[in-house]
């Protein structure tokens, strides 16, 4: 159940904080992908460095590091958006009572309010406090909230007591935590998303062919964001430079027309991702023998492919929603608008080919989202502004 989600880590300044380190490896192990947040009060029981080199993602602990640059400033925002569930274990009254009343004083609290998914809070502390007029107030508040609290278990406590407010077992929180993900329908839930992704190849003879430099890392993290929020997703795909998710329905193509062969087959979809970038041009005669520079001319003959993404406009069944790509070198917004309207898609998801950090097989990027209603800006990783993408567009 917990296999592709994304899950939010909240550790907070407790003695089990150390137990969430088996938690992550947990997580892990049951194929989901984890980013960590701490309190600074956290980080003095278990060092960042051990979530950070486990996770494989840098642990979100200040709102304003010392080192941070503009985009770090709203990670909570990001982190918020991408995440399927926000585990908090283990839970301090601490930040139980912040949670309860609204508070967002660090990057915890702060992804707490901005988080768009379902979280789960385990308490932990000592057991009078547990059994407190005060906590059992915050837990109440947290009841009404729609939040989903897992009692902590009674043992022999840090205070040297026995009482009610260990961490639970590993196996009690990934239990719960599969529970509440399988209860959630996502807004594609039962919806066909066919997502097209990396280059195509125009043959020119065995040896030589007319491609691009896509890496497919853009159109594979549409595909796996669509999945996330529930899709039954088909990827149609060209040569790729990165691995495909083995979890999904793939259809393998080299060339435009292979393309567009396997499109039409698949044109009945509710969504319709075109992230592959398509070539144009295709040459006038293929060879079927390498062809010898001797006996080549001073020029190749090319003719235009099938437009694809034109087809799909003008074929749209009713409800369908079709999303197209657009890299520019120039006039991003002037091309990528006349994009819109002439193939009739329903958003078009443009960027620059010049910007640093953006583009071919680079694993962050810089979009517009482009509809009739106006554009909107998104910049991450490219597996960020997917499911960022989506959720606009969908929730």
């Amino acid at each position: 159940m917990l296999s592709g989600k994304r899950i939010i880590l909240g550790v907070t300044g407790g003695i089990a904080a150390y137990k969430a380190v088996v938690l992550l490896r947990e997580f892990q192990k049951a194929g989901a992908e984890v980013r960590v947040t701490m309190t600074p009060s956290a980080t003095r029981f278990v060092g960042l460095e051990t979530f950070a080199s486990l996770s494989g993602y840098d642990v979100a602990v200040d709102i304003f590091p010392d080192d941070a640059d503009s985009s770090e400033w709203t990670r909570h925002i990001n982190w918020g958006e991408w995440a399927d569930l926000f585990v908090i274990a283990p839970c301090t009254a601490n930040t139980l009572a912040k949670i309860a009343h609204g508070i967002s004083d660090n990057m915890l609290t702060s992804t707490v309010l901005a988080a768009r998914c379902p979280l789960l809070i385990c308490p932990t502390m000592d057991g009078e406090m547990y059994e407190s007029p005060g906590v059992a107030e915050n837990l109440k508040n947290l009841q009404k909230k729609d939040y989903y609290l897992l009692e902590p278990e009674s043992g022999y406590l840090a205070s040297g007591l026995e009482g009610k407010g260990r961490l639970p077992e590993m196996d009690a929180i990934l239990e719960r935590a599969s529970e509440i993900i399988g209860s959630v329908k996502g807004p594609l839930e039962g919806k066909k998303v066919v997502v097209t992704a990396g280059p195509t190849r125009e043959h020119i003879d065995p040896v030589r062919f007319i491609s691009n430099p896509s890496s497919g890392k853009m159109g594979i993290a549409m595909a796996k964001a669509a999945q996330s929020l529930g899709a039954d997703v088909t990827l149609i795909h060209g040569p790729l430079s990165v691995e495909k998710p083995d979890d999904m329905h793939s259809v393998s193509i080299t060339s435009t027309a292979d393309l567009f062969e396997a499109v039409k087959e698949y044109s009945d979809a509710d969504v319709i991702i075109m992230a592959a970038a398509v070539s144009d041009f295709t040459p006038a005669e293929t060879f079927t023998h390498k062809v010898k520079k001797d006996d080549a001319g001073d020029a190749i003959l090319l003719k235009r492919t099938q437009d694809i993404l034109a087809w799909l406009g003008e074929n749209k069944k009713e409800g369908q929603v079709l999303i197209g790509f657009a890299m520019e070198t120039e006039n991003l917004v002037e091309n990528a608008t006349s994009k819109l309207k002439k193939k009739n898609a329903d958003y078009i998801i443009a960027n620059a080919l010049t910007e640093e950090d953006a583009g071919f097989a680079t694993d962050t990027n810089r979009v517009l989202l482009l509809s009739k209603d106006g554009e909107q800006q998104f910049e991450g990783t490219k597996t960020d502004i997917a499911i960022e993408v989506l959720n606009t567009i969908f929730r």
